[in-house]
């Protein structure tokens, strides 16, 4: 089963034609899409989402670019929807220490917190990790979550081991298709097959066939098929493995 472990299909780039959007990626042969929150503005949003399409389900998070816009009440509502029990992560959270600007101080504090919703929901976590992998990797070693994904992995193979000994998935996605990603393609190629997740982060990260345009959930296909031949097998089998990954790490079913 193929599965979109993340993309943003509420974003406003997707308002002119979302409903052709989603035919697009089932007719490529996209099962399954998890939609993560960034903030409490459009936790409404992903969950209508959700639950007007089918296999689509969602995760609620307050993501680090967004914090500097949110409250920490905005954590007290978080612990509220968690509790109703449709989202199936706390997501998008981490940090993010590449944009300036982002008070980093405050992006731990909403991190932390998070973290101790999802410890406490017993939910897995979907993870921004941009040039911040070892100050996450301390604060899930402090605070345990019942695993989850690395969004847009993009760190070391000692760092992808650890996340994966914490029982995290690794996401893999547009960066694949460039040539010169070859840190990126070495560890698609050789991390354990049954670490690896899909996902697109429509429309954001769009592959090296649509740079400067618009990432769709319908480019999915391609990125199994560029897994396959990274690592010299059937592209069946990609799909294959990557969707039961996927479903293991958030404990969902399309």
């Amino acid at each position: 089963m193929l599965i979109d472990t993340h993309v943003h299909l509420d974003a406003a780039e997707f308002d002119p034609d979302r409903p052709q959007v989603i035919a697009a990626a089932r007719a490529a042969g996209v099962a399954g899409f998890v939609l993560p929150a960034v903030g409490r503005g459009n936790f409404d949003g992903v969950r209508q989402l959700a639950e007007s399409n089918a296999g689509m389900c969602c995760a609620l998070g307050i993501h680090p670019l967004y914090v500097m816009s949110s409250h920490i009440e905005d954590v007290d509502v978080l612990d509220q929807r968690l509790g109703e029990g449709w989202a199936v992560a706390v997501g998008e959270i981490g940090l993010d220490h590449f944009v300036e600007g982002i008070d980093r101080q405050r992006q731990l504090e909403f991190f932390v917190a998070q973290l101790a919703l999802a410890r406490r929901h017993a939910l897995p976590v979907i993870l921004h990790v941009r040039r911040a992998v070892d100050p996450i990797l301390k604060q899930l070693r402090r605070i345990g979550v019942p695993g989850g994904i690395a969004h847009a992995f993009n760190g070391s193979r000692q760092q992808a081991d650890a996340f994966i000994g914490m029982g995290f998935k690794l996401g893999f996605g547009g960066t694949m298709s460039f040539s010169g990603s070859t840190r990126i393609r070495g560890l698609a190629a050789t991390l354990p097959l049954d670490s690896i997740v899909l996902e697109t982060d429509a429309p954001d990260i769009p592959p090296e066939w649509a740079q400067g345009g618009r990432n769709e959930p319908a480019n999915l296909p391609r990125y199994a098929r560029i897994l396959a031949e990274l690592r010299g097998i059937d592209a069946g089998e990609a799909i294959e493995a990557t969707g039961r990954n996927a479903m293991q790490a958030l404990r969902w079913k399309p």
